[in-house]
Parts: C-alpha cells; structure tokens; sequence
C-alpha cells in the first residue's frame, strides 16, 4: 500500500512537471497547443489530423472527463482523441517528457489502483487545472487525503468524488460537507495542480 501511495504522489508530481516542463519550452500547455500537428512529426494514434488543441490557455474545458463511467472508471463523454485531456499526454509524449512510444500516444495511463489518470480545467468547485486519479481505494484516499490536504474530501488542493461519480465544474460538492471515506468506495481524486 505505501509503494503505491507514493507512486500515485510521484505521479501527479511529474505530470505537473512535464505540463511546467512543456510550458516552458513550447509556450503552450501540452494539450492545448495550438501547433502540435506540425511541431511533432509523427501521426498520432487516435488523434490523426485533430492533434491541434485549441490554444486558449486552459486544457479542457471541465467536462472531458465528466458523465460517462464505462467499466467501472470514467471516460470523456465526446469522441475519444479529440478532447484536449487525451491531447494532453499525446503531446507530452511527442516531446520526450513522459514515457511511450508512437503507438497509442493519446491512451491516458492508469494509476497504481488501475483507475485512469486524466487532465482537465475545474473540477469539483476547484478553479485552474487538476489532476483526476480514478478509481482509488477509500481507506488508501483517507491516507493520501491526511498526507497531503485537510482531511475532508470536500475542501481544499485535493478533493474526491464517489467513482461513478461526475468530475465536472459543479454548482455544489457533490460529497456532503462532514461525510468522510468510506472503506467499500472508490473516489476519483482531483488534485489542484
């Protein structure tokens, strides 16, 4: 359990690296970039011609990885490879900051739990971009939650919302204020990068 907890901490700390790393050298977030198609010149498998994000300085817009729950993990609710989240780990994997080859570059990878890992702006209430762990265990996001926020999976950089759950931009949390983990769940987690 602990050698998972830290890959899932290591995790979202080098995917919000490689996103600083890939700002940093391309002017554009990975994702978004508006030029990806012709800085990479190789095709992207499940992306093709629509490897261009739009360029409008958020990844996202909320709701690629919202409604849809499909063997037992969420999946984006529109066509698969053209939301910018999948983009997201297509780019940085064109430009070397992120394992994988040129073969299925816009797969999201899993996590430690087997739950998927995704990339979106807003999640939960939470403004700017977040990191989404699906799929994680109640006792294990009880530790992660002590570890590395407040303890309340409905406040703060880290919050959490039952697996079947939408991890959309919402008018209320969708966990009642005062409820906690419990054991026989599984949360995606959303991590305030």
């Amino acid at each position: 359990t602990n050698a998972k907890l830290k890959r899932i901490e290591s995790d979202n700390a080098g995917i919000a690296a490689a996103m600083f790393s890939y700002q940093d050298r391309y002017l554009q977030l990975p994702g978004d970039d508006s030029e990806a198609g012709t800085r990479f010149d190789f095709y992207i498998t499940g992306i093709g011609a629509l490897a261009d994000g739009f360029g409008d300085g958020v990844i996202g817009d909320g709701t690629d990885w919202a409604t849809v729950v499909q063997g037992g993990s969420w999946v984006a609710p529109v066509a698969a490879g053209t939301q910018e989240s999948s983009k997201f780990f297509g780019h940085l994997r064109a430009a070397g900051l992120i394992p994988g080859g040129t073969g299925l570059v816009a797969t999201r990878p899993s996590n430690a739990y087997g739950g998927l890992i995704g990339i979106q702006n807003g999640s939960l209430l939470m403004a700017g971009h977040v990191t989404v762990f699906g799929q994680i265990e109640g006792g294990v996001a009880r530790i992660l939650e002590s570890r590395l926020d407040d303890g309340a999976p409905q406040t703060g950089r880290m919050q959490s919302n039952l697996a079947a759950g939408a991890m959309d931009v919402v008018a209320a949390h969708p966990i009642a204020a005062g409820t906690l983990y419990l054991e026989a769940n599984r949360y995606n987690i959303a991590f305030r990068l």
